[in-house]
């Protein structure tokens, strides 16, 4: 908004600015995504939000903008973690021609550097002459925890969000502890529109996900045939570290598509808007 990125709140297809949403309520959150999860005041917004009458709804729309034609950016820029789950459904493991892990996911970490939001370019390296675009579900963690029991959870989860994940393939193909060189080149992590939180979603499980490739369903997949789903992942990472608001999982592929100068790449799950970037080749 006038050149500043601020979150804010979709009702009925109108994106409501939340410094409007503040006023409206006389409320003094934060701006930004981040903010909130941080100062632990999602909660408080929601149940603001879930008891808004028609009324209120009504004044608020007046002050937004058509979803359509807002400028969306990623959620945040700067979430301490990112971690991503290699060849989480078996599939993609034959496109690296992998074994997919069976007893521990095939986890790896991704720096902030690496995002980009909805329709920002995303740059195929001078180095790499084979990169793949990957769409994922992605979990955004609401608050500071540890060793997370699997059935609570969606007690620590904010939301989901849709995600492309970039690979340099052909430098990981060179020897798999090339792993973290081949994720973390700019702009190989997008993210966004929206974040949707645990009771707009239903059932996680039922989720379909797929990778698009110039508009077309490269592959797609349901999050119930995942090796690891989501409720273990939380559980699983929260073991190994103390898992902070904001960090992001992201949960894997049901496959890759190789990209190219020209070419838009995308993520569709179901319920969600449709997160496309489209791909600039720096070697062209």
């Amino acid at each position: 908004m006038n050149g500043r990125e601020i979150a804010a709140l979709v009702i009925d297809g109108i994106a409501v600015p939340l410094d409007v949403a503040c006023e409206h309520s006389g409320n003094d959150w934060d701006l930004d995504l981040l903010g909130i999860l941080e100062h632990g005041q999602l909660d408080g917004l929601q149940s603001w939000h879930d008891g808004l009458d028609e009324g209120d709804k009504q004044a608020l729309k007046m002050a937004g903008v058509q979803e359509d034609q807002a400028t969306f950016c990623p959620p945040y820029r700067h979430p301490k973690r990112i971690w991503g789950i290699g060849l989480n459904y078996v599939d993609h493991a034959t496109d690296l021609s992998e074994k997919a892990p069976t007893s521990e996911p095939a986890s790896f970490m991704k720096a902030e550097t690496t995002i980009i939001g909805p329709g920002d370019d995303i740059h195929v390296p001078l180095q790499s002459q084979r990169t793949t675009g990957e769409g994922e579900l992605g979990i955004i963690l609401k608050e500071r925890c540890k060793d997370v029991a699997r059935d609570d959870w969606l007690d620590v989860v904010a939301g989901f969000t849709t995600i492309i994940d970039m690979t340099a393939e052909d430098i990981l193909r060179k020897n798999p502890r090339y792993l973290t060189l081949s994720k973390n080149f700019d702009t190989f992590f997008s993210f966004g529109p929206l974040l949707l939180t645990p009771d707009e979603i239903g059932s996680v499980l039922d989720l379909t996900v797929a990778t698009l490739i110039n508009g077309k369903v490269h592959a797609n997949n349901t999050v119930a045939n995942m090796t690891f789903p989501p409720d273990f992942l939380i559980s699983f990472h929260s073991k190994v570290m103390t898992l902070l608001p904001g960090d992001i999982i992201s949960t894997g592929t049901p496959r890759a598509t190789p990209l190219a100068g020209g070419d838009v790449v995308g993520c569709k799950i179901s319920g969600f808007p449709v997160l496309e970037n489209p791909v600039v080749d720096l070697k062209e």
